[in-house]
C-alpha cells in the first residue's frame, strides 16, 4: 500500500467513527455513501420513514465541513424556490438575483419523489453540469457540489416516479432496511436517556475531520488504484449486457459504466487495496444498476428481482484473470 493511500485510511477511520457516534448500524448503507461522497458523485438514498436517511446526511454534511443546505420537497414546491429567481429592486430600477438554496456544497434534497417531475427537474443541469441557468444567465456551482436525496418507496402514499433522466444523474440508489433486532433495541434504549442519535447530534459532538482539504485529498489518492483493461471491459460487457437481455426493458447507458468503474475503484480503496477485482464490481452493480434499469412487466409478474436478473447476466460475462 502507498503512503497515500495509507493517509487515506486513517481519514477513512476517523471519519468511520464520527459518523457512528450518531447512526447506529446501516454499515453498508454508510460505506455506499462514503463511496459517493469520494468520487464526488450524487445518490439517492431509500428507506421508510424514521429509519434516519435524513439523519445520516446531514451526519455527512457536518463531517465534511462544507457549506450545507435543505430543501423538503412538497408538492407545491417550485423550480425557483430550489434555482432561485429574479427580484426587481424598486431603488435602483434593475432586477436583483436572489440565489436559491442549491447554491452551496453539499445540498439535502429531502422526500424529493414527493414533488412532481416539473420540479425534479431543477437540479437536472445542476447534478450534471454544476451550473444553473436562470433568465438566460449562467451561475457556477461549488466543484464539490453534492447532491444526497432521500426518497419514500414509490408505493407509499403521496409520491412521484422520479423522471429516468434524473435518475440516471445518481451514482447510486442507497437502499437503507430496517435495522436489526439488537441495534432497534440500542436505539430504543439511547431514546429514553440522554444520548438519543438527535440530541447527540445537536450538541455538536460529530466533528468535521474531513475539513482543510482532507476531503479533496482523499479523492486524489483514489488515483493510485489501479484498474486494469481487463477489468474495465469486464465492467463495459456488463453493463452492456442489460440493454439486450431478454427480462430487461431498459437497459443502463454508458453513464452507469463510469459510475460502476468509479465505485469500484473507491470500493477497493476503503478495502485497504491499490488494485480493482472483478468481485468489487460485483459488489457495487446493484447499488449502481438497481435504479437505472426497468425490468420487463412479463419478468415481474414472474416474480423476478433486480438482483436476480444482474446475477444471471455476471453469470454470462467472462471474467477476467
Amino acid at each position: 500500500m502507498t503512503e497515500t493511500l495509507e493517509c487515506f485510511q486513517d481519514s477513512l477511520t476517523r471519519t468511520r467513527a464520527e459518523i457512528r457516534k450518531v447512526i447506529l448500524g446501516q454499515e453498508r448503507a454508510i460505506d455506499q455513501a462514503l463511496i459517493v461522497m469520494l468520487t464526488n458523485q450524487h445518490a439517492l438514498i431509500e428507506g421508510v420513514p424514521g429509519i434516519a436517511k435524513t439523519l445520516l446526511v446531514r451526519v455527512f454534511a457536518c463531517v465534511t465541513g462544507e457549506p450545507f443546505a435543505r430543501i423538503q420537497f412538497t408538492p407545491d414546491l417550485m423550480p425557483a424556490d430550489i434555482t432561485g429567481t429574479s427580484v426587481f429592486n424598486l431603488q435602483r430600477h434593475e432586477f436583483n438575483f436572489i440565489r436559491g438554496p442549491v447554491f452551496t456544497t453539499f445540498l439535502l434534497a429531502d422526500e424529493i419523489n414527493r414533488a412532481p417531475a416539473k420540479t425534479q427537474s431543477a437540479l437536472l443541469q445542476a447534478m450534471q453540469e454544476r451550473t444553473v441557468t436562470v433568465d438566460r444567465d449562467t451561475h457556477r456551482l461549488s466543484p464539490g457540489f453534492t447532491v444526497f436525496a432521500t426518497q419514500n418507496p414509490i408505493e407509499f402514499e403521496g409520491t412521484y416516479p422520479l423522471p429516468e433522466a434524473q435518475k440516471d444523474r445518481f451514482m447510486m440508489k442507497i437502499v437503507m432496511p430496517f435495522p436489526e433486532r439488537e441495534e432497534e433495541f440500542s436505539l430504543a434504549s439511547r431514546m429514553l436517556g440522554n444520548d438519543a442519535p438527535e440530541a447527540v447530534f445537536e450538541r455538536g459532538s460529530v466533528q468535521p475531520v474531513l475539513g482543510g482539504g482532507e476531503l479533496e485529498r482523499m479523492r486524489v489518492a483514489l488515483a493510485d488504484v489501479d484498474a486494469r483493461e481487463e477489468l474495465v471491459r469486464y465492467a463495459v460487457d456488463f453493463v452492456r449486457k442489460t440493454r439486450s437481455h431478454e427480462n430487461i426493458l431498459v437497459g443502463a447507458g454508458p453513464r452507469a459504466t463510469q459510475s460502476l468503474l468509479l465505485a469500484s475503484r473507491a470500493a477497493a480503496a476503503m478495502e485497504g487495496r491499490d488494485f480493482v477485482t472483478p468481485d468489487d464490481v460485483r459488489s457495487m452493480a446493484f447499488c449502481v444498476l438497481d435504479h437505472r434499469i426497468i425490468l420487463r412487466p412479463e419478468a415481474e409478474i414472474e416474480g423476478l428481482r433486480t438482483q436476480e436478473v444482474l446475477d444471471s447476466i455476471f453469470r454470462e460475462v467472462p471474467v477476467p484473470r
